[in-house]
């Protein structure tokens, strides 16, 4: 889970949409450790055959830029047939504030 310490400006949403099949989160979590990005929470359910994940990530040590990963991310997109977003944690939090 975050701590208070996490720089906002390092942390990322990550979110997942499609039709389940395996190897989903393996592939994500796969590329994240790929760019030494650090996942602080996940949260993942499939309902009636839909697969949805969620996940806070820190990219402070990551090792490219975050437009490198959101490209790589775009790429996995593609070849998983999933939706894949990623947004700056204060972009989604902007976004979807109540």
């Amino acid at each position: 889970m975050a701590t208070n310490q996490d720089t906002a400006s390092d942390r990322a949403i990550i979110t997942v949409l499609g039709s389940d099949r395996p190897g989903i989160v393996a592939a994500v979590t796969g590329c994240l450790a790929d760019h030494s990005i650090n996942i602080l929470d996940i949260s993942q359910t499939i309902l009636q055959g839909i697969f949805t994940m969620t996940m806070l990530v820190d990219m402070g040590a990551s090792d490219a830029d975050f437009a490198t990963v959101q490209n790589d991310l775009a790429e996995l997109s593609g070849n998983l047939g999933v939706q894949i977003t990623l947004q700056r944690e204060e972009v989604f939090n902007f976004m979807y504030r109540l």
